[in-house]
């Protein structure tokens, strides 16, 4: 089922995914109307390709960036674009094929339904999933769950989830950081701290072989020296903000025992 909508776009950010960014495309457009692509400056052929594909696809929009200036980079340039146009939300998903497709639809009327709110994937994943990776990402979302008092944050840098443009936008604006590996990570933290409310939902997670068209642009020691320096400023910001973030922490339990 293919769903249109005026408000949610699927957003894919792009950089030298190789062809199989083709299959990627083709599968999110046969589950929702309109997909974009923000390509960042890919070396590999694969912005031709994709304009290609645009020219006999409504639902299909292509913006190239000539320069790589990173994953939060593209994805801030695409929600410009849509804001202007109109959208509100935005389903963002890697292009290599690691995220689910299918569950597209699922994640756009969870948002829909909860229009204020963030809904994050939460990874589940299988016997191709490195080790290193399932167990480095741990200590990540700790620092996540500890700089918003465990507001609820399931997974920290899965990147396949729903954002309200709006508060996006505006947290990302006001800073020059968040425009590479650590957009994920550092965007829900602060989306938190501005009140934007997490919801989780399980997806799968697959690691792809070279054989079956697996890119991987991540690099041990360069993305986690990015990570660390994210969760010390950000640990800053918590400190800042740390009596607000009890109070509000405070008054939500309140809350919450009144309603009970």
């Amino acid at each position: 089922m293919n769903t249109a909508s005026a408000t949610h776009l699927v957003l894919i950010p792009s950089y030298n995914p190789g062809p199989r960014v083709y299959q990627t495309v083709r599968e999110a457009r046969t589950r929702w109307n309109p997909v974009w692509v923000v390509v960042d400056g890919s070396s590999d052929g694969t912005a031709a390709g994709l304009q290609e594909m645009a020219k006999g696809d409504d639902g299909l929009k292509v913006l190239v960036l000539t320069q790589n200036q990173g994953k939060g980079a593209a994805v801030l340039h695409g929600i410009d674009v849509a804001a202007a146009a109109g959208f509100t939300h935005a389903l963002c998903m890697d292009s290599d094929g690691q995220h689910p497709a299918v569950l597209i639809p699922d994640f756009m009327a969870c948002s829909a339904a909860n229009p204020s709110a963030m809904v994050l994937g939460v990874p589940v994943f299988d016997a191709s999933a490195p080790a290193l990776r399932v167990y480095g990402r741990k200590i990540s979302n700790g620092w996540a769950n500890l700089e918003t008092l465990w507001m609820g944050i399931g997974d920290s840098l899965y990147g396949f989830r729903v954002y309200p443009i709006g508060p996006l936008r505006q947290i990302m604006h006001d800073r020059r950081w968040m425009r590479r590996f650590d957009f994920d990570p550092e965007a829900v933290v602060r989306l938190c701290w501005s009140g934007v409310r997490p919801i989780n939902l399980p997806a799968p997670v697959k690691y792809l072989t070279a054989n079956e068209g697996g890119v991987s642009h991540f690099n041990y020691w360069r993305d986690n020296r990015l990570l660390t320096w994210m969760h010390t400023r950000l640990m800053l910001g918590f400190v800042l903000r740390l009596p607000w973030l009890l109070l509000r922490r405070l008054v939500a339990l309140a809350d919450r025992g009144g309603a009970a």
